[in-house]
C-alpha cells in the first residue's frame, strides 16, 4: 500500500474528461519527477480529474487513486524519462485495451519519438506546462496538430518548446520516492555547462534558474535540490543556508567538484548530507578533454580531502566506452577512487557505458566507442567486468552496469521507426547497424526536430574531439 501525503481529492463527475498519467517504470521514481507533479496538479485544479498510473502499482494497469482501470480514460499522458522504459509503455497500452488518445512526453521523446510513432497519437517536444490543456481536451490527432511542440507524424518539422521558470509549486504529494519522503525543489533547468556527451544542455536550453525569492516556505523537514547542476546556481549557497537555518535536511541531487569549497562542504554537511555525490565521468586527463567535463583528477581529490572531515561516504559516476578510450584510462577509474578511499574510507563508484545520445557531439560515435563495434563491445565488455572484479578487491562498493541495457537504449535513442520490432520482442542484434558510427553527413531519424541549436555547430565539436584523439 502507498501512504501519500497531500494527495489531490478530486472525484470524478460524469462528464468529466479523465486523464491518466502513466509513468512506466516504478513509483519511487515517478512520484520524484516534479514535471509529473506539475502537470497532476494543473489538470486536477481545471475543470477534468487526473490520476496517476505506475508500472509496479497495479502493474501499472489501474490508477494509484481509484483503482480505476486504464481503459476507462479519455486520455493518456506517457512520461518517457529512460528508453527502457518504452517497454513497458508498450505492455500497459496493449494489456489495458486503452482505446482513448495516447500522448507521449518527456526527454525520450525530445530526442527522438521514431521507436514510438506506431504506439501514439501524438508526441510533446518540450516542456509542457503551457499547454496542458490544450492537449487534454483534444479530442483527436487532428486537433492537437498545430499546438506548439506536438508531433503526430504529419508536421515536417517540429519546434521545441520551453517555460519560462515562475514561482514555484507550493503543493506537492510527498511520498516515499528516490530521496525519501521529502520537498521536491526545483532550482534551475538546463545547464551552462557545455558537456560533449549529454543531451541536457540541448534539449533544456537556454538554462534558467529560479530566484531564491521565487522558492516556497516548505512544511516537509526534508528537502531535495533538483536542477542538473545545482552548484552551478548563483545563490547556491544561500538557498542552502536558507532552508538549513529553517531546520530543514537539505539534499541536493549531486554537487560539482569544482565547485566545492570549505564555506559550501560546511553547508552540505550542516544540511544533513551523508554522501558527497560527484562525477567526474572518467579519471583521464585526455578524456576530460574529449567529453569537455572539465573535472580533474586534482578537483576530485580536492573534493575527498573537503569530504573527509565532513561526510561518511563519496559516491563517484564514471562511464567508459568513451571514444579514445584505452585500458589504462579505465585502470585509471579505480586508481582515482581508491585515492578517495585512502582519504574518506567509504567509497562508492557507479559506472555506465556511455549512450552517444542525439543532439549531442558524440551522436555520431558509435556505441563502444570504437570504429569497429564488434571490437568495442568485447573491449567494453572486459573494460565493466575488470572495475565490477577489481572493485570488490579492494572493498570499494560498486555499481557496473551491464552492456546489453546501454546498447539497447543506444539503438532505441538513435533508431528509426523500424527498431519498434524490439518492442515487440524482436532482438536487439538485429539492430547493431544503429550501434555502429554514424557517417555526419547522412540525415538523422531527429532532424525533423528543432531545439534551437545549428548542426553545424555540433559538427564543429565533433571535429574537435577527433583532432584530440
Amino acid at each position: 500500500m502507498v501512504v501519500e501525503h497531500n494527495p489531490f481529492a478530486k472525484r470524478y463527475r460524469k462528464g468529466m474528461r479523465r486523464v491518466a498519467l502513466v509513468y512506466p517504470n516504478r513509483y519511487v521514481g515517478g512520484i520524484t519527477n516534479l514535471g509529473l507533479q506539475y502537470i497532476y496538479a494543473r489538470i486536477n485544479e481545471s475543470d477534468a480529474i487526473c490520476e496517476r498510473f505506475y508500472a509496479d502499482v497495479f502493474d501499472g494497469l489501474r490508477s494509484i487513486e481509484s483503482a480505476t482501470p486504464l481503459s476507462e480514460f479519455d486520455v493518456a499522458l506517457f512520461s518517457l524519462q529512460y528508453e527502457t522504459d518504452y517497454f513497458k509503455a508498450v505492455e500497459i497500452l496493449k494489456r489495458s485495451g486503452f482505446k482513448g488518445l495516447k500522448i507521449a512526453g518527456g526527454p525520450c521523446v525530445m530526442e527522438n519519438p521514431q521507436p514510438l510513432m506506431d504506439y501514439f497519437h501524438a508526441f510533446f517536444i518540450g516542456e509542457v506546462e503551457g499547454y496542458v490543456e490544450e492537449l487534454i481536451h483534444a479530442k483527436n490527432a487532428e486537433e492537437l496538430s498545430g499546438i506548439p511542440g506536438v508531433f503526430t507524424g504529419r508536421e515536417e518539422k517540429v519546434k521545441r518548446v520551453y517555460a519560462k521558470l515562475d514561482r514555484h509549486i507550493e503543493k506537492e504529494i510527498i511520498g516515499e520516492g528516490a530521496y525519501g519522503r521529502c520537498f521536491l525543489l526545483e532550482i534551475g533547468r538546463g545547464c551552462v555547462r557545455r558537456c560533449r556527451f549529454c543531451i541536457v544542455r540541448q534539449i533544456y536550453f537556454p538554462p534558467r534558474w529560479r530566484k531564491k525569492e521565487m522558492l516556497p516556505e516548505i512544511g516537509e523537514e526534508k528537502v531535495a535540490i533538483i536542477a542538473p547542476s545545482p552548484s552551478d546556481h548563483p545563490q547556491f549557497k544561500e538557498i542552502l543556508q536558507h532552508y538549513v537555518e529553517q531546520g530543514k535536511e537539505v539534499s541536493p541531487s549531486s554537487v560539482r567538484a569544482d565547485t566545492l569549497d570549505e564555506e559550501l562542504a560546511d553547508l552540505l554537511k550542516k544540511a544533513g548530507v551523508k554522501t558527497l555525490t560527484i562525477a567526474p565521468e572518467t579519471a583521464s586527463d585526455k578524456l576530460q578533454e574529449v567529453i569537455n567535463k572539465g573535472i580533474g583528477d586534482e578537483e576530485v581529490m580536492r573534493a575527498a580531502e573537503l569530504a573527509s572531515t565532513r561526510f561518511e561516504k563519496v559516491k563517484l559516476y564514471y562511464m567508459v566506452g568513451l571514444p579514445g578510450e584505452s585500458f589504462e584510462d579505465v585502470k585509471a577509474i579505480l586508481e582515482q577512487a581508491l585515492r578517495v578511499k585512502k582519504l574518506v574510507g567509504k567509497v562508492e563508484i557507479s559506472v555506465n557505458p556511455l549512450v552517444p545520445k542525439p543532439h549531442t557531439p558524440l551522436q555520431w560515435m558509435g556505441f563502444g566507442g570504437e570504429e569497429e563495434l564488434r571490437e568495442g563491445i568485447s573491449h567494453l565488455k572486459k573494460k565493466l567486468e575488470y572495475l565490477r572484479r577489481e572493485a570488490r578487491r579492494a572493498g570499494i562498493g560498486a555499481d557496473v552496469s551491464g552492456f546489453k541495457e546501454f546498447a539497447i537504449q543506444t539503438i532505441l535513442s538513435r533508431g528509426d521507426r523500424e527498431v519498434a520490432e524490439m518492442l515487440e520482442g524482436a532482438s536487439y542484434r538485429k539492430f547493431e547497424k544503429y550501434l555502429k558510427p554514424i557517417n555526419p553527413d547522412s540525415p538523422l531519424p531527429w532532424d525533423f526536430i528543432d531545439h534551437g541549436y545549428r548542426k553545424s555547430t555540433l559538427l564543429k565539436e565533433y571535429d574537435k574531439i577527433k583532432k584530440i584523439l
